[in-house]
């Protein structure tokens, strides 16, 4: 059976080198060759490399399960089920879209438009396809030991992180129908885009761009299109005050916000070490700078709370982890234990500053900060790789030019997400099929987008909501 499994259905050189040889490429040919030591058994090696990634590729799945609590929490309860069903569409439709065209405009091998944009095929039929690892397949110099349905898997995980970012900043207010649309332009063609600049072999690649995991590739594209969306949409329902001071609404539970944040912080290390594309020593080392970075967001945004606020708040600390997280995605992979240290602790003290400027400055409603914790600290993550690269970095002496194309990276992404999800989002807005009905927003979307309330009656009426506004079934 395993001979089978490593010998089955194979697949040209040229259909896996087109389809799957860009992705998120971490070491030339002949650095994977290297490995191949005389005597070894290269099945061995190929089939343990395809494994690996099939593990990280379930854990960055199992991190939508933490966006989703993290977001049913800091929300309304009246919300819980309608943000449960945007994380499952996020996954569901994201997906099949990604599958159908995304893959091919994220790896297009050919680009048609300058560097910036190409397009493979459409169709998913390719993408079951089996890796030949015969001895005269594993002696081309173009074989690409990643079989494509592993590839595909570990992208498409990526690809609903990516939709899934947006779903907290525009909660409580917005129509389904129209968060469908938006899921379905961000997977198909929005995310696959700036993924084809780098890990698809597009300009920011040949500029020399460092982004090991997606802090600006996956992070600032989900941040950004969160701002854009939260800001076309408008605040929810008493958010701010008649002279424009913010107010409060707190979320519902912060026990469900903070397991949120603790699965995304076992499921990163899917996210950053998987990146590495193979079974090596490397992998443990990516794991324990992810773990200094993310704990030290956590120390730094509990800090700084706690001077901005008067308390240590928990869930600008949960945040914290978060920010953490998505800064060190970026440089991961070239910096030192004390480079992770400070790229964390930067994101941990950024963050909460952000969420309070973005409130209070510019009247912008981010229930749970996404645009913050993924955006702004998707950005940081960027230029703290430029900075602190132990090859290349600006601390080490190596100049200006790897932190330049970080930079322009980063700007690079947020003003094509910033003009393409403003235009998605304002023609969602125009069609009347952006945000629902001030009755339908005060009776919760649970009810008027789903006809269920996402808990019992018992705990609703406890949060505040009249047994009026529930289903008569519900009121009995």
């Amino acid at each position: 059976m395993r001979r089978k499994l490593l010998t089955g259905a194979g697949v040209s050189v040229a259909s896996l080198v087109a389809m799957a040889a860009p992705a998120m490429a971490q070491e030339t040919q002949a650095d994977r060759f290297s490995r191949f030591s005389e005597g070894a058994d290269i099945a061995q090696t190929v089939v343990l490399d395809n494994i690996f990634i099939f593990i990280a590729a379930v854990l960055v799945f199992f991190m939508q399960a933490g966006f989703a609590l993290v977001e049913a929490g800091l929300t309304r309860a009246k919300n819980c089920a309608n943000i449960m069903m945007k994380n499952l569409m996020d996954v569901s439709v994201g997906v099949l879209v990604f599958a159908a065209v995304g893959w091919g405009i994220a790896y297009p091998g050919d680009f048609s438009i300058g560097n910036v944009f190409g397009f493979a095929s459409f169709g998913i039929d390719g993408l079951t396809s089996g890796l030949d690892i015969s001895a005269e397949a594993v002696a081309s110099t173009d074989f690409y030991p990643l079989a494509v349905p592993v590839d595909f898997l570990f992208q498409a995980a990526f690809a609903a992180t990516a939709a899934t970012i947006v779903s907290g900043a525009v909660a409580g207010r917005t129509n389904f129908k129209g968060y469908l649309g938006y899921t379905v332009v961000i997977t198909g063609l929005i995310y696959p885009v700036v993924v084809s600049w780098q890990w698809g072999g597009g300009w920011l690649a040949q500029r020399g761009f460092e982004d090991f995991a997606g802090s600006g590739l996956v992070h600032m594209t989900g941040g950004v299109a969160a701002l854009t969306g939260a800001a076309v949409l408008g605040p929810r329902i008493g958010k701010f005050g008649e002279n424009g001071e913010p107010r409060a609404i707190p979320g519902h539970s912060v026990p469900l916000a903070i397991t949120g944040v603790f699965i995304l912080f076992i499921g990163w290390f899917g996210f950053n070490p998987g990146s590495q594309l193979q079974a090596d020593m490397a992998v443990p080392v990516i794991a324990v700078l992810t773990l200094f970075a993310a704990c030290a967001g956590a120390v730094g945004a509990m800090a700084i709370s706690w001077v901005l606020l008067g308390k240590p708040d928990v869930s600008m600390a949960g945040n914290g982890m978060l920010a953490g997280l998505v800064a060190i995605c970026s440089g991961v992979g070239v910096m030192s234990a004390w480079g992770s240290l400070i790229t964390g602790l930067v994101a941990g003290l950024i963050v909460v500053p952000s969420v309070l400027v973005v409130e209070r400055n510019f009247k912008i409603d981010d229930p749970v900060g996404a645009f913050s914790v993924h955006g702004v600290c998707g950005f940081w993550g960027l230029l703290a790789t430029g900075l602190l690269a132990k090859d290349g970095g600006l601390v080490y002496g190596d100049g200006f030019g790897l932190f330049a194309d970080q930079f322009i990276g980063g700007v690079a992404i947020a003003v094509f997400v910033s003009i393409t999800a403003g235009a998605l989002f304002l023609g969602l807005r125009a069609m009347g099929i952006l945000r629902v009905s001030a009755e339908d927003e005060l009776a919760g979307l649970d009810l008027s987008e789903h006809g269920a309330p996402g808990y019992g009656p018992d705990i609703l009426v406890a949060t505040g909501i009249p047994s009026t506004a529930l289903p008569a079934a519900a009121r009995a």
